[in-house]
């Protein structure tokens, strides 16, 4: 089944157009600083994409084309501390409410352009910041939330909208697994709110790259699709 599902998904992805990206900067509410972001699409409904720790913007290339095909507005982050490592990749070094201040302009912008929704999509430290910029956001402005591999921040009981955890079974980081902080946090965060656990123990955005990876992007459609 597995296989089909990554054969459907590559057919799919062969069979429809790449949808362009062009880079674009968002100025801060300071008015001192910014952020870059790789935007695509064009659709009435929007989405932010937030990287994990060991990631950047364009680790997202893959889903943001996914979601834009599916008529979204895709806009992928990069946040303010971002630092390039000397291998070439990309580390998010920058503090964390630095980071959920990112995600909430990111958000912002998006319903400036006079979209009808916007929903977020965080991985890892990225699913933090994601969850945190909702607790501190307005009514309305996070429609949903999918937090991959991630707790979704700290004020779980402040979140808003609809929400969604994805988490694989033996994810575990230094300090044990990760399944039963994010059921803590799942727990406390108010209805309506879903969380899936699948197999494997790939974290957060890795997930995409195993076997998993069909399910795990088809679930994330499913929910920021469903009326």
């Amino acid at each position: 089944m597995l296989t089909r599902a990554l054969v459907g998904l590559a057919v799919a992805l062969l069979a429809s157009p790449a949808i362009s990206q062009q880079t674009i900067t968002i100025t801060l509410p300071d008015g001192h600083a910014s952020i870059q972001a790789d935007l695509y699409g064009n659709g009435n409904r929007g989405i932010v994409l937030a990287h994990g720790g060991r990631f950047g913007k364009d680790s997202w290339a893959p889903q943001a084309q996914v979601f834009a095909q599916k008529g979204f507005t895709v806009l992928a982050v990069q946040f303010r501390g971002d630092k390039k490592n000397p291998d070439g990749s990309t580390g998010a070094e920058g503090a964390y409410e630095d980071n959920a201040a990112d995600v909430l302009a990111a958000v912002r912008y998006l319903h400036s352009k006079g979209l009808r929704s916007v929903s977020a999509i965080g991985g890892s430290l990225g699913g933090d910041a994601v969850g945190d910029a909702d607790a501190q956001s307005n009514p309305g402005e996070f429609d949903r939330v999918v937090f991959l591999g991630s707790e979704g921040g700290s004020f779980p009981e402040k979140l808003k909208g609809r929400k969604l955890y994805l988490v694989a079974r033996d994810d575990t980081s230094g300090d044990g697994p990760r399944l039963p902080g994010i059921e803590a946090h799942y727990a406390k965060a108010p209805q309506p709110k879903k969380l899936i656990i699948v197999g494997g123990s790939a974290h957060a955005q890795y997930l995409f790259g195993t076997d998993q990876g069909p399910r795990v992007l088809d679930e994330i459609v499913k929910f920021i699709t469903q009326r």
